[in-house]
């Protein structure tokens, strides 16, 4: 069965898209833990990080590198944050998160809300900063 990153690349679910590829696709998470945090995946749906080919790792981080310095341009922060878990979603991914700290990277912190403009604003604005790179 497909995961819901995989209905996200097919469009069966909708998604606040930062930047995409040919192969990886940026979105807003939709329960942030800071307002900018982005969900970065390979379109092809691959369980664990690491076992995504050689390339496929590559690409996917340096796409993620790309993606972070758009943030950076958006979302005030000392700077962005990287981390893989991997064990909510059967389907390889980085979360970039803006930092002021070492705490703001802290999964268990409340999740934020944003309204539906809010977030499609903030999409918008990562997108177009991804955009002029």
């Amino acid at each position: 069965m497909a995961s819901v990153f995989s209905k996200i690349v097919t469009g069966e679910i909708p998604s606040y898209k930062v930047a995409e590829t040919d192969t990886c696709l940026a979105f807003l998470d939709v329960y942030p833990i800071a307002k900018g945090h982005v969900l970065v995946i390979p379109k092809k749906e691959t369980d664990y990080i690491f076992d995504l080919d050689d390339k496929s790792l590559a690409d996917l981080h340096v796409f993620a590198k790309r993606v972070a310095k758009a943030i950076e341009k958006v979302v005030s922060c000392k700077r962005i944050g990287m981390a893989v878990v991997g064990l909510e979603v059967p389907h390889a991914h980085i979360h970039l998160i803006p930092l002021q700290g070492a705490h703001d990277i802290n999964f268990e912190r409340p999740k934020l809300k944003f309204t539906k403009e809010e977030m499609q604003e903030l999409a918008q604005k990562i997108q177009k900063s991804y955009n002029q790179e």
